[in-house]
This record gives C-alpha cells, sequence and structure tokens, in this order.
C-alpha cells in the first residue's frame, strides 16, 4: 500500500496529521511507510494535483470523497468539509474507508 502525505512548509498542518495517521494505519495492522511530498512551488502544486496541506493520498487516491471534483490545486493550509464543518485534517472514517479500498482482496486487517 502505498501512503502519502503531500505538504508545504507554508502550513503546519501535516505535522498534526502524521502521529493521528500512524495511529490509524497501526488500528488497521498497516505496516507500510508514510512517504512525506514536500510541495514546493505553483508547478508542483498542479504537477501533483495538490489541494493544500496536508493532502493525504492512499494508493494515489485522496481520501477526500469529494477531492476528484477539485482543481484548486495551489500552496495553500487544506481545509476538509465534512458533516457541515471544516477541520484541518481528513476524518478517521474517510481514512479507515481509504485503507480498506486499498488492501487487496482478501487481506483482512489483523
Amino acid at each position: 500500500m502505498r501512503i502519502e502525505v503531500l505538504y508545504f512548509d507554508g502550513c503546519p498542518g501535516h505535522e498534526r496529521l502524521m502521529p493521528r495517521l500512524g495511529e490509524l494505519l497501526a488500528s488497521a495492522g498497516v505496516e507500510d511507510p508514510v512517504e512525506l511530498v514536500r510541495v514546493e512551488s505553483l508547478h508542483d502544486a498542479e504537477q501533483h494535483r495538490f489541494l493544500g496541506s496536508p493532502t493525504l493520498r492512499i494508493d494515489g487516491v485522496d481520501v477526500d470523497p469529494a477531492a476528484s471534483e477539485r482543481t484548486d490545486y495551489g500552496l495553500k493550509c487544506r481545509l476538509y468539509r465534512t458533516e457541515g464543518t471544516q477541520q484541518p485534517l481528513p476524518s478517521d472514517e474517510w481514512v479507515l474507508a481509504a485503507i480498506e479500498r486499498a488492501r487487496p482482496a482478501g487481506r483482512a486487517e489483523r
């Protein structure tokens, strides 16, 4: 499973995400490493389809179900819209659902 956290230095959101992501991965029995991807320019943001910091992708797919409909790439702090609120981190439910979608068939959580 490929796990990527895309970020830029102007926003501390990825620093808050990393410990929580570690807990969620451990609870799901995932031991794959997390790759930190630093986005340094608007060109990089467009090339990476970077919707803001932090962006979490599992097997290349953003954990935010609505991300595929967006094209507002740029160097900014990201807000995740969940249940009528905006949060600086993706919901645990989105992360766990993305992990389950990425699991090979027949491989259950430990």
